[in-house]
């Protein structure tokens, strides 16, 4: 067996010690918007939600490495998507060793980071094996702005070993086959919807609007409890009046 067999085997056991694990990069050492901070949270608690009761691993600023290499750069998307994978706390993640490529990512643009969150970032998603990435301008002005569109989104091409940038629909829309959800800018969110209109949802804003429902419900009964006491009420009044005018006839209603 080789060196570089046996160092291999030896790693099926071990993660690799990756020299940026423990040192800052560049993006490690810019600061963090309350923009972008926000919209990573949120996304990661809609596709949590999403993804319940299901096999899935959900990572933001994760380094991602593609090769063995212990000074290998990484990429560390803002919030990663990996269908089939187990959630589990890591320091990093090699594609290939810890388990597949994300399905999806999602970028988040910043002051300093959207030219190359735009013109760099496909090609090397592409190279890593993501099938769909997405990039969010949260600010207003917007440093897309000459895109006319806050959202852009790219989708693996085999054929032209590319990301081939996806369009948006006449609603500004983009639909994500890996997440069978519709994208929809939001101002400073990114929401996501199902195929028929219903926007997805983190599980506080499921279980509130579940409490809600049970209240309009319960709203619902007593309303309708009311009215069919007020009808019985009248009934009653009614009768009475009746019996009333009857025996002013000479009629005991107790015998009709």
């Amino acid at each position: 067996m080789g060196q570089y067999a046996r160092d291999e085997a030896a790693l099926d056991y071990h993660e690799v010690d990756y020299y940026y694990d423990s040192h800052a990069t560049t993006e490690d050492l810019m600061g963090e918007t309350s923009y972008h901070s926000e919209l990573a949270a949120y996304l990661k608690h809609v596709l949590r939600w999403m993804y319940r009761g299901q096999v899935y691993a959900i990572y933001d600023n994760l380094n991602h490495y593609q090769t063995l290499d212990t000074m290998e750069y990484p990429i560390a998307p803002d919030v990663a998507v990996i269908k089939g994978e187990v959630q589990r706390t890591r320091r990093s993640w090699t594609v290939g060793k810890t388990g597949s490529a994300p399905h999806v990512v999602f970028e988040i643009a910043s002051n300093e980071t959207w030219r190359n969150d735009l013109l760099k970032k496909p090609q090397k998603y592409y190279s890593m094996g993501v099938e769909e990435y997405y990039l969010y301008d949260p600010e207003t002005p917007q440093h897309l702005k000459y895109k006319g569109r806050r959202l852009v989104g790219w989708k693996r091409n085999r054929d032209k070993k590319m990301m081939e940038e996806m369009q948006p629909d006449e609603q500004g829309r983009l639909w994500s086959e890996q997440l069978q959800s519709f994208l929809i800018p939001d101002d400073e969110y990114l929401r996501l919807y199902d195929a028929d209109g219903q926007r997805r949802l983190t599980e506080a804003e499921a279980r509130e609007q579940h409490e809600r429902e049970l209240e309009q419900k319960t709203w619902s009964l007593e309303h309708r409890t009311r009215l069919l006491e007020q009808k019985a009420r009248q009934s009653e009044e009614k009768a009475r009046l009746l019996a009333e005018k009857l025996r002013s006839l000479g009629i005991d209603p107790e015998e009709i």
